[in-house]
């Protein structure tokens, strides 16, 4: 993740994004750095107006791909009114505990 922060970065600041810029920002940000990530994002952000991708996310309600996703399914509004959000807690397990755990250790990488 910080890789593509780092390229926020240097779009925001009118700064090409190119690898030698990308590892300057890395680096000040005490990341270890791997060429070949910077490689890959600097290829893959080749033909990407940030600001308009930026602009498009921003514009996406949290869950509105689920949404989509159920209509795009042949759901009638009468069937997609039935489905909830909500997930079922009814018939919970002692193995639920360990799923939670796994996600805070993702959280904790993500912030270090």
């Amino acid at each position: 993740m910080e890789y593509v922060y780092a390229a926020l970065i240097l779009n925001e600041t009118g700064e090409e994004i190119n690898e030698d810029n990308l590892t300057d920002v890395l680096d000040a940000a005490g990341v270890d750095v791997e060429e070949s990530r910077v490689k890959a994002l600097v290829a893959a952000l080749e033909d990407v107006d940030i600001d308009e991708a930026v602009s498009e996310a921003a514009a996406v309600p949290a869950g509105g791909a689920a949404a989509g996703g159920a209509a795009a399914g042949g759901e009638d509004e009468e069937e997609a009114e039935e489905t909830s959000d909500v997930p079922d807690t009814t018939d919970e397990d002692e193995d639920d505990d360990e799923d939670d755990d796994a996600g805070g250790e993702g959280l904790g990488e993500l912030f270090g």
